[in-house]
């Protein structure tokens, strides 16, 4: 469709004929060398536009004085770049919608959004998104840039967008101006240098005057004096400065201190205030200096890399110790603005505005990931990415998320976003295509339909999260052919699974594994993991070594270097190859089995379980790891949770790697509920002595949703997921009965990827529930795992849901199936086309098949006990 042109003006004649007039969408720039000399074409500009009567707009946010005359009529708007990008460019759209086509908007000098950004780059994004939206509006828009203050990317981003782009220079109180571009025009003197004389612009022809006023120009792109560099630099560069000052003890440095700190930390951690008052007490100047040499682009470092650097600086202030202990990190870190770029360049920008309105986010979605999957780099960006692979040569790395609200207090996004290990092996060009596909990788999770869903669910579609990134180097060594830590695993300073009465809930648990912590985190659907209790590490979970066995890690998670990336190993395979590590700290022998196999002739064989138990009685790492959570719990106030690695050159010499630190989501603690008395047999429903996980709770359950396992096992992968989906649509219903109280009980493991071992269903569909339990009984050898520390166990968590498990086949467990098959089913009811699997999940609410009775669970987290039994209300 042709664009129809209707003129408009610059409100000086002799300006719109050098330039052929203002067209509907122009924007037009002017670089300028002082404010003073953008007023003097901006105040005609708005008279001539108040004069017509046509809508005349205003956005100040820069400390300059007003552009508007004081005779001219425009509509304010006073904008806060410091409350970051998001909001700026929302209360600009919003603006621009409200007044439609053919407005006439001035903008405050953009050179002072550097201010508050710290970021050409974020600037460019800015100019490249607005100027866009305008020109689809007819606007005519004047914007302006200090000469010489900028990159040249900047520069060339917000040329290559204008229509309009003109140079004005002032020489001896002469104005000389200059068209470096305009849209679809041209005459034959358009882009000469002309004189503002005698009210009018008249070309400049000898060349000894052009030459003159130009040759005092700098030219940045070929004048090797004149510095390239942006705010981001130069305050970085000043901050050395003054650091080296103040070690050297001059006073003016002293003075300057505390202002660039304050500076520092909040261009580059954290506006966050409760955050950013821990990073004001453990974060010195030559910390942040130090983030600063680390760093690829511009922009916050998110909150992943801000809980693991104040973790460690917290830790060596409070104690010497650590700076021994702790394994020294060389991480590097990719600002936000990094991810802001991509998704302009990927053209998925528009897509994350329209998810901050009404219930359509979702849409568009998988679209914008894709192209997320497969957008490009910057130059500059892309070439700083060899620079760090250069750096770790071939050692293996893992490019983690670290968005600006991930880890915050109140919201952790545990497993919401990717992390992506790079095994890091080939030629250098293979390397970085593993890398530049990491990155995107973990970019394009922020368009994830669980991240997604967890902003909506907690009401943060519309806040600003950007998606920072944390390159680490992995912890570990080189055993054969496979890389790996010794150990890994989570740590969490309050305990919510009291299985024995001496332990101490506020002393904490741990979650360890062998090998790479991602078997600890991510839940294993085939595997187990060892539960410690800080304060009692001898006190397993398990009755007896029977129970050990079965409930013992059997895979171990490695980068294989030769096929170049992440694998799970059996253990004994592992160990067959004889590495060299104090396998004695890590594992037990199974006397049982070693009899066993060796009834057989032939070699005489040993058998081993990874129990961890020399590892917690004869070394300091348990008491490190207590002192750790301990004084990170102090520092933050609250409950926290790490991950961390651990090597071993013998018991006593070891290193701890801390990966992770943030807030733990739990909302209350434990507590003690008084139970109901003896139940009579009739009237209970289901009976476990543990694991319980969560807080002790009396209440009424509003609905039962029970899968039935004998009917759940004989259907096929298919029919488990449609299952699985009917699950979720029952507990969304009433999505306004916040309070209603669900209970779900089914076989195997909910959230499974695995149809075969449970109920497949997302935990984004299950979310509104308050109680999760499992029974053990989808098969032989299948029981609950007691995931403390894996994405799923903090969603738990983080929303309060109580976890137990049943096992039917304990001593005081029981399940009442008669009751549980018999009551009234109301799932028709509910959702009247899923009468095909009335027979496999059963929907009980007793107050509307019993008139007067009710169900009620009472579950005592300290005791290990939970019941559910039907009673009269």
């Amino acid at each position: 469709m042709v664009k129809v042109y209707t003129l408009m003006s610059t409100g000086l004649t002799e300006l719109d004929e050098v330039i052929q007039g203002v067209r509907p969408g122009d924007n037009i720039v002017w670089q300028v060398d002082s404010v003073k000399d953008y007023m003097f074409f901006v105040q005609p500009f708005c008279r001539d536009a108040y004069k017509k009567g046509s809508n005349l707009v205003y956005f100040r946010f820069a400390q300059h004085e007003p552009l508007i005359p004081e005779d001219v009529k425009a509509d304010v708007y006073q904008l806060h770049p410091e409350e970051g990008f998001e909001t700026f460019i929302a209360e600009i759209f919003t603006v621009i919608e409200k007044y439609g086509p053919e407005t006439f908007y001035v903008f405050d000098c953009l050179s002072e959004l550097t201010v508050d950004w710290y970021s050409d780059r974020m600037l460019a994004n800015f100019f490249m998104l607005t100027c866009p939206y305008l020109y689809d509006y007819d606007t005519a828009t004047y914007f302006a840039l200090l000469r010489n203050r900028h990159t040249t990317g900047t520069i060339d981003a917000i040329h290559s967008t204008a229509q309009v782009v003109i140079d004005l220079y002032r020489d001896k109180e002469q104005i000389y101006m200059q068209p470096l571009k305009v849209y679809k025009r041209h005459t034959k003197t358009m882009y000469m240098l002309h004189h503002w004389r005698d009210n009018r612009f008249q070309p400049v022809k000898k060349s000894t005057v052009i030459s003159e006023i130009l040759q005092k120009v700098p030219h940045p792109w070929l004048d090797f004096s004149v510095s390239h560099k942006d705010m981001w630099n130069r305050v970085f560069e000043q901050a050395q400065e003054i650091q080296k000052e103040m070690e050297s003890g001059g006073a003016r440095a002293d003075r300057k201190y505390e202002e660039y700190r304050q500076r520092l930390l909040k261009m580059v951690v954290t506006r966050e205030e409760i955050v950013l008052k821990l990073a004001e007490k453990y974060f010195d100047l030559s910390d942040l200096i130090d983030i600063g040499k680390h760093m690829v682009g511009t922009g916050l470092i998110g909150g992943k890399t801000v809980g693991m650097l104040l973790a460690r600086a917290i830790l060596r202030k409070k104690n010497k110790y650590w700076e021994e202990r702790l394994e020294p990190h060389d991480s590097f870190f990719i600002g936000s603005d990094v991810f802001y770029t991509y998704l302009i360049k990927s053209k998925c920008w528009w897509v994350r505005w329209k998810q901050r309105h009404g219930e359509n986010f979702l849409e568009g979605a998988e679209e914008a990931r894709n192209r997320m999957l497969n957008g490009t780099f910057p130059d500059d960006i892309q070439n700083q990415f060899k620079e760090i692979l250069n750096y770790f040569g071939q050692s293996p790395i893992i490019v983690r998320s670290s968005s600006l609200l991930e880890d915050a207090y109140g919201n952790s996004f545990s497993g919401k976003y990717e992390s992506v290990f790079c095994a890091n092996q080939g030629t250098p060009e293979e390397r970085l295509d593993d890398f530049l596909n990491a990155v995107r990788k973990v970019y394009s999770s922020t368009m994830g339909h669980d991240a997604l869903m967890y902003r909506y669910r907690r009401g943060l579609l519309d806040r600003d999260e950007q998606m920072a990134l944390l390159v680490q180097r992995v912890s570990g060594s080189v055993y054969d052919s496979y890389f790996y830590p010794q150990i890994a695993g989570v740590g969490f300073s309050y305990n919510l699974y009291v299985w024995n009465k001496d332990i101490d809930p506020k002393a904490g648990v741990l979650r360890v594994v062998f090998g790479l912590g991602t078997r600890a985190v991510d839940r294993q659907d085939d595997d187990y993991t060892r539960v410690v209790a800080v304060n009692e590490p001898d006190r397993r979970p398990e009755a007896n070594f029977d129970e050990v066995r079965k409930y013992a890690q059997r895979k171990v998670d490695v980068l294989d270097l030769e096929k170049n990336r992440p694998a799970s190993e059996y253990f004994g395979d592992l160990i067959d190859k004889k590495p060299e590590l104090p396998l004695e700290l890590f594992l037990s022998r199974d006397r049982e089995m070693e009899r066993k196999l060796n009834e057989r002739p032939g070699k005489k064989r040993e058998a081993w379980l990874i129990t961890f138990d020399d590892l917690f009685s004869k070394t300091k790492f348990i008491g490190d790891l207590q002192e750790i959570l301990r004084t990170l719990q102090d520092a933050y106030s609250y409950p926290v949770d790490i991950e961390f690695t651990a090597n071993f050159s013998s018991a006593d010499d070891f290193k701890i790697n801390l990966l992770q630190c943030r807030p733990y989501q739990v909302k209350k603690g434990i507590g003690v509920v008084r139970e109901p008395g003896k139940i009579s047999r009739e009237k209970l429903i289901l009976e476990t002595r543990g694991p319980v996980i969560g807080s002790s709770i009396h209440s009424v359950i509003d609905r039962l949703i029970y899968v039935v396992p004998q009917k759940y096992s004989r259907l096929s992968e298919r029919d488990r997921y449609q299952v699985a989906n009917l699950i979720g649509r029952i507990t969304n219903i009433e999505k306004a009965e916040k309070e209603k109280f669900i209970m779900l009980l089914g076989p195997g493991r909910w959230g499974t990827s695995t149809p075969s071992l449970g109920v497949p269903v997302k935990f984004s569909e299950i979310n509104n529930v308050s109680v999760i339990c499992e029974i053990a009984e989808m098969h032989e050898g299948l029981v609950p795992d007691v995931s403390l520390g894996t994405h799923f166990f903090n969603d738990l968590v983080e929303l309060d849901i109580l976890y137990m498990a049943i096992y039917p086949d304990k001593k005081e467990n029981f399940i009442n199936r008669e009751f549980l098959t018999g009551s009234e089913n109301q799932l028709k009811k509910l959702i009247p086309d899923a009468g095909r699997w009335a027979e496999t999940v059963r929907v009980i609410e007793l107050s509307k098949s019993e008139k007067g009775s009710k169900l009620f669970l009472n579950v005592n987290s300290v005791e290990q006990r939970g019941i559910c039994y039907r009673d009269m209300s």
